[in-house]
């Protein structure tokens, strides 16, 4: 069976599940990157009842938000149901920027509070769909085709627990772990290559958000840890996104002062430069020390 005939049946299955013990139908994760568009292919000819639904990061560049609305009009015009989530936090509408002066730290690789907030939140006790694929990471090399999401609290915050499923059988898996009515997660591609992807945007003519065509490899929230060095260009290209995280950690150091945490850095513009990696920041703090005051 070729990839995208696997992929199809994936998403099969899980809409056979979702159909069943949630009575709804299953719903595309849709973020506006190359891997999203592919997977919204891959459910358009499955020929399954389906929804997508886009969680609002607050983050994203202009371009992929524009990209994002423009999928979305098309889709209501096939009738297809779609969805932009507007992240809320302790009951409120929220965003990046409000986030980190209430978080009192900015947003690391090992503390990824802004993914759990403004994107992983949306979609409770349904069945959904991602992009998330093998190569990507050596995290995700971890992740299955079919997972179970379980939320467990931890100050005060709900955060994501994959179980590992190795059993053949994954009907039946499935149907053990709908019944306790959890979010659950397929994930259709998560095989495929980065040239897997390329390749079938090529083939099939996929529309893409135009950020690739300027050279970029990823689509996702400006300035994220997870980006590395890349980041370095995309605030570059981006200017205005680096005012504003200044402005945030500005705020998150006067809210720290305000609650009586240590504060060594002067300014929001020390924060950014350590945030973006500079080692030689006078007064640096250490990432534990801010874990310390979570």
């Amino acid at each position: 069976m070729d990839k995208e005939k696997k992929a199809i049946e994936r998403i099969k299955i899980a809409s056979e599940m979702s159909l069943h013990h949630y009575e709804k139908p299953l719903v595309c994760a849709y973020s506006g990157g190359k891997d999203s568009d592919v997977l919204l292919e891959l459910f358009k000819r499955s020929g399954i009842p389906f929804e997508v639904h886009n969680s609002h990061t607050t983050a994203d560049a202009p371009q992929t938000v524009r990209h994002i609305r423009e999928v979305f009009r098309k889709l209501k015009l096939e009738g297809i149901k779609c969805e932009i989530e507007i992240p809320t936090y302790k009951g409120e509408p929220t965003s990046m920027w409000k986030l980190i002066p209430e978080k009192l730290m900015p947003p690391t690789r090992l503390v990824r509070y802004c993914c759990s907030v403004l994107k992983e939140t949306g979609c409770a006790n349904r069945y959904i769909a991602t992009g998330v694929r093998w190569d990507e990471s050596t995290a995700r090399m971890q992740r299955e085709e079919f997972e179970k999401i379980a939320n467990k609290k931890k100050d005060k915050e709900k955060f994501t627990i994959t179980m590992l499923m190795n059993d053949n059988d994954k009907r039946r898996r499935m149907n053990e772990l709908c019944m306790q009515q959890n979010k659950m997660v397929v994930n259709p591609i998560i095989d495929w290559t980065h040239r897997d992807v390329w390749e079938y945007i090529s083939s099939e003519k996929i529309e893409t958000c135009e950020l690739y065509q300027c050279g970029y490899d990823r689509v996702g929230c400006i300035g994220c840890p997870m980006a590395g060095k890349k980041r370095e260009r995309e605030f570059e290209d981006f200017p205005q996104y680096k005012k504003l995280y200044i402005h945030a950690f500005e705020r998150m150091l006067k809210e720290r002062e305000r609650r009586g945490k240590e504060n060594t850095w002067k300014t929001g513009e020390d924060v950014f430069a350590w945030w973006i990696g500079d080692e030689n920041v006078p007064g640096q703090m250490h990432i534990k020390d801010f874990i310390a005051d979570e």
